[in-house]
């Protein structure tokens, strides 16, 4: 397997980015609202701008591509963590082999159900799988804990769609993988700089650079439309990874013809264990992170930009007007906590403790449609059919009214006191839909919603 990440070509274009003139990066941005993304070179320019008018033009850029895209919709999900016995040693996780005041645990499937039974009585219907690098955690407890998942009910709730965050495995094994129904395989490479990531991965599956970056390739090739990349900010320069993040999408775009369906931004944040969390060896200011995600949505207009809890409250909602487009909620990082051990320490500390319906509520007084749409998967709207739709901004015609039914539906089974303070701001969302049969369809099915029936969406 070739490495596709080129550090020398990536330093090169930061180095000759160097202390870029205002006019030329006001003309990248100007180029960017077409939405058809941006080159490397284009990309390190903007990077490298520390000019503060141009920092805004990049801000206000970056929201209005994401709301030309998807609308001011933002979807919401929960983490569910299966194990936190890792064969690893990443000197960075509150998980690592080494971590030894964490208490080890694989739930089984009934605890998995009482963990779904908790988020979905709180109103979620999108999880995220997450595991540790445990070799229980293969495809056959897989396939038994997702269709456990989509099994459990609890009164008119329950899981409409599941993505997964697990380690690395063959394409048979993602064959069998898609056949349970997931959404989209998410795995991130942490750091795409080579020697960083051999320094901090000395031991385990994990220290194979190559089989981490290869992975969605492989998912790809077994038939998994949708991947999601990422990398850990904080471990090295954040601007390399941002280059980086935008060569694997392009790698993957260039072989399978489709790009990252997301791309998470999270920050190395405190874990217990671990000296390297405490101190990052190249820390990301708020700054800093308001740059990384503002660029890479111009970058990669298409694809969904996700947020996690790692943040602070006051921080993600500045956030959310700089492009990001998915956020995890009311989450918890341990095994097990959503149902019973509350208190337990997770993979890394938590800043924004919000519960679900707090974000929510401060999400709709904001003037964003919470989202728990999972019809693009269940319509066959993912990959290529996904992308066709997103490169021009055509989603967002599905993406709004979606929102505003699964947002009408939390509203009537979890939180009827909301939808009397918010009634007139739903109403505006629906005149807002352009297309008057969509709009009127809309209106029929919130009727339909209110009248007992659920799940509906275009």
């Amino acid at each position: 397997m070739k490495n596709f990440i080129n550090e020398d070509k990536i330093f090169d274009l930061l180095e000759k980015a160097k202390r870029p003139s205002c006019h030329r990066a006001k003309n990248i941005i100007k180029k960017s609202l077409k939405l058809k993304g941006l080159s490397p070179s284009e990309v390190a320019v903007l990077l490298n701008s520390e000019d503060d008018v141009v920092l805004n033009s990049i801000f206000t850029a970056a929201n209005q591509t994401k709301e030309s895209i998807y609308g001011n919709r933002l979807v919401l999900f929960a983490p569910l963590y299966l194990s936190n016995r890792c064969v690893n040693n990443c000197l960075y996780c509150g998980f690592r082999q080494g971590a030894f005041n964490t208490k080890k645990r694989l739930l089984k499937v009934k605890e998995v159900q009482d963990e779904t039974r908790a988020l979905i009585s709180q109103g979620h219907k999108r999880l995220l799988l997450v595991s540790a690098e445990d070799p229980a955690v293969n495809t056959d407890y897989l396939e038994e804990i997702i269709k456990a998942i989509y099994e459990t009910k609890n009164g008119h709730g329950s899981i409409r769609r599941v993505n997964v965050n697990v380690a690395p495995m063959g394409v048979k094994d993602f064959k069998r993988l898609k056949n349970t129904g997931i959404g989209t395989y998410q795995l991130f490479q942490e750091t795409y700089h080579r020697d960083t990531y051999n320094k901090l991965h000395p031991s385990g599956p994990k220290s194979d650079y190559l089989r981490r970056l290869y992975a969605c390739d492989l998912a790809q090739s077994a038939g998994i439309d949708d991947v999601g990349i990422g990398t850990l900010f904080g471990l090295y320069n954040y601007k390399f990874e941002v280059l980086a993040l935008l060569f694997h999408a392009m790698h993957l775009e260039d072989k399978y013809g489709v790009g990252p369906h997301t791309i998470s931004v999270p920050r190395l944040e405190p874990a217990q264990g671990s000296d390297i969390a405490t101190r990052p060896p190249y820390p990301v200011s708020d700054k800093g992170l308001k740059k990384i995600i503002a660029v890479l949505r111009l970058a990669v207009p298409y694809t969904g930009i996700i947020l996690s809890t790692r943040e602070n409250a006051g921080l993600r909602d500045e956030l959310f007007y700089l492009g990001v487009s998915q956020i995890s909620a009311g989450s918890k990082t341990v095994p097990g906590s959503y149902s019973s051990d509350k208190k337990a320490q997770g993979q890394f500390s938590i800043s924004d403790e919000r519960s679900l319906s707090e974000v929510i509520e401060e999400l709709a007084t904001r003037g964003f449609i919470p989202s728990f749409c999972t019809s693009c998967y269940r319509t066959g709207r993912t990959g290529e059919d996904f992308m066709d739709l997103a490169k021009p901004g055509d989603i967002k015609n599905f993406c709004q009214p979606n929102a505003l039914l699964t947002f009408e539906e939390y509203l009537l089974d979890y939180n009827p006191k909301l939808a009397k303070k918010i009634k007139a701001f739903l109403s505006s969302e629906v005149r807002k839909i352009p297309d008057l049969k969509v709009r009127k369809l809309t209106s029929s099915k919130i009727e339909s919603l209110t009248r007992g029936k659920r799940d509906l969406f275009f």
